[in-house]
């Protein structure tokens, strides 16, 4: 993808990165909210569920919108390559099918940014780890609807939907770890 030795390899990761990188701010995100916030539980449960959904809406409105806009100029071509083109062009390269820490870790500040700037500062922590919890769910779920086999009708279905995106028609199918907004905002494949 890059004439460049160093762009290159921040260009890959390995599936299990993303996991490395951010089950550790999870850990953090739960302390700060439950012990420094002294969030109770409950609360604690209820924020960090809306978190994921916001997850939801954001992994359906990024992968529609943004990562499936085709821009006209030759740069904008460029910069789209680089952030899904590349996918589509390879889906099962593995070392490309989960964000580079290159590209979340900036993501993932900016989001956090965004939370604190619209977010009480009670809340923030718990809403912020169900988002992030979010990604890493998608991310995973991403990489094994690539490489792994199912036999549960759940992640069968799920893989299916993922495939029809890639093979047969990639302006459906936005959703990857749940096919919901897809049949919300009317983007699901049909029945047939």
């Amino acid at each position: 993808m890059f004439k460049n030795g160093f762009l290159e390899s921040l260009s890959k990761v390995h599936y299990w990165v993303p996991l490395v990188v951010f089950i550790p701010v999870i850990g953090v995100l739960s302390w700060q909210a439950l012990t420094v916030e002294q969030m109770s539980l409950l609360a604690f449960i209820g924020y960090t569920l809306l978190g994921l959904f916001v997850w939801t809406i954001t992994e359906y409105v990024l992968h529609r919108y943004v990562f499936h806009f085709y821009p006209s100029s030759e740069i904008g071509k460029r910069i789209h390559f680089i952030f899904h083109g590349v996918h589509h062009d390879y889906p099962n390269d593995a070392k490309r099918l989960v964000m580079p820490p290159s590209a979340s870790i900036p993501l993932a500040a900016l989001f956090f940014a965004l939370f604190y700037y619209l977010l009480p500062s009670n809340i923030v922590y718990a809403c912020f780890l169900g988002f992030i919890t979010g990604y890493l769910v998608y991310d995973m779920t991403h990489y094994a609807l690539h490489h792994a086999s199912f036999k549960s009708p759940f992640w069968m279905k799920l893989k299916k939907h993922h495939m029809l995106h890639h093979y047969s028609d990639s302006t459906k199918g936005y959703g990857v770890s749940s096919d919901f907004w897809d049949k919300i905002l009317g983007s699901n494949f049909s029945k047939k």
